[in-house]
């Protein structure tokens, strides 16, 4: 009986972990960066132009996801897009769970001043919801070390123009 209940508990651990990993995985399809970033826009209240995927955008960020997979450093890749970067350190630390950290900037957003409120980072929100900005592309990498994932969405037409309010 001791055998049979520590197999069982193995069996079951080892379901548990394929379901967190495919739980993990299912979070950074297409799918969901669209679902994601188009809810962001959608309670933004006024009507908006969903995004849609873009192959040579989406391109353009895995290939630069990869680069910086060797250190995962938050460095913008200066290209011709918009551009998000997270990183985490959890396998769970999906690309939905990236667009959620950047959606959670618009607490420090003001319309009224189009400015960042008391010196806090408010552009990662601001580049999901900018009107012009509807073809995305983005890619989650594991970093060099292991553990730590890097996540980068890129936006075209690029966002976060100087004195232009984002809607």
């Amino acid at each position: 009986m001791g055998n049979r209940a520590t197999l069982l508990f193995v069996l079951l651990s080892l379901i548990f972990s394929v379901l967190l990993f495919e739980s993990a995985c299912a979070q950074n399809k297409i799918r969901n960066y669209l679902k994601a970033h188009n809810a962001v826009r959608k309670a933004v209240g006024v009507p908006m132009p969903n995004m849609v995927w873009n192959t040579t955008v989406a391109s353009y960020a895995r290939n630069y996801a990869k680069l910086r997979a060797e250190d995962c450093k938050l460095l913008h890749s200066n290209g011709p897009y918009g551009e998000n970067l997270a990183y985490g350190y959890s396998r769970r630390f999906s690309g939905r769970y990236a667009v959620g950290l950047w959606a959670a900037e618009k607490k420090y957003y003001s319309y009224r001043s189009n400015s960042c409120i008391g010196q806090q980072e408010c552009l990662h929100y601001t580049q999901i919801v900018w009107s012009d900005s509807i073809r995305l592309g983005c890619a989650r990498v594991k970093c060099s070390n292991g553990y730590d994932w890097f996540v980068v969405c890129n936006y075209d037409p690029p966002g976060n123009w100087v004195g232009e309010l984002p809607y």
